[in-house]
């Protein structure tokens, strides 16, 4: 997956994990998006592990995916943070 396709599925990822748990994070648009690349990372990883299949692009699955990894480090974020 390029660089492009990685940056876009990471705003999506962030954009919904942000939807999914709102509130106020430090850093606006561009934690969101580092939230959802690194998120889009970790889920692929999580999936491979457990066998739900990886970030392989912009499909439906890739999204969810992204979107689980990226919920799990934006509350693993504001546990930190607070």
């Amino acid at each position: 997956m390029g660089i492009l396709s990685w940056l876009i599925l990471g705003l999506i990822a962030g954009a919904l994990a942000k939807w999914i748990m709102p509130g106020d994070d430090p850093g606006g648009i561009w934690v969101t998006i580092l939230i959802g690349i690194v998120g889009a990372f970790i889920g692929g990883f999580i999936g491979s592990l457990i066998g739900l299949g990886t970030v392989g692009g912009l499909s439906i699955g890739s999204i969810l995916t992204a979107v689980g990894g990226a919920v799990l480090l934006l509350f693993v974020y504001r546990q930190i943070k607070n």
